[in-house]
């Protein structure tokens, strides 16, 4: 039996500061061209603002800025990472991460995804730090990002 069938189709999204995201394709609905977002007043500096995409109100987040990491300005060539969003909540089915450029697809299997064993704790947002072939990336706790993105726009709503 092949192990290619045990392989699951990823996406690679860097976003800035060196860091990367690695999520299931299926988490990613669409990738578009990054134009400034609306900012929301009084907004933690991580929510960059809103954006408008097919009829919703964008939630648009700086995944460095969250997760406390190095963080730069948005440069040309940026996209947004539309993520579909896994808590049911009907006022955010959507939200988007800056991704400094196209991200790209990968192929992740059992043999090639290793944990990355370091003494620190992940920050609020991080599930794990992996390495994929020679990729470093973080598998992000979007759960917790997306209860983080409905507090933010609670409070300023």
């Amino acid at each position: 039996m092949s192990t290619e069938l045990n392989d699951i189709r990823g996406v690679m999204i860097a976003v800035g500061g060196g860091g990367r995201l690695l999520l299931p394709n299926a988490n990613v609905a669409e990738v578009i061209s990054y134009s400034e977002p609306e900012r929301v007043e009084a907004a933690p500096e991580w929510l960059l603002g809103v954006a408008r995409w097919r009829g919703w109100r964008l939630p648009v987040l700086s995944f460095p800025q969250l997760v406390g990491w190095p963080s730069e300005t948005v440069q040309l060539g940026a996209k947004l990472a539309v993520l579909k969003a896994l808590g049911g909540n009907p006022r955010l089915p959507y939200f988007a991460v800056v991704s400094s450029g196209f991200p790209r697809l990968v192929s992740v299997s059992r043999e090639r995804l290793l944990p990355v064993e370091d003494m620190r704790e992940h920050p609020l947002g991080v599930q794990a730090r992996v390495q994929l072939g020679e990729d470093i990336a973080v598998i992000p706790d979007l759960m917790t990002v997306e209860l983080l993105v409905d507090e933010a726009l609670s409070k300023v709503a």
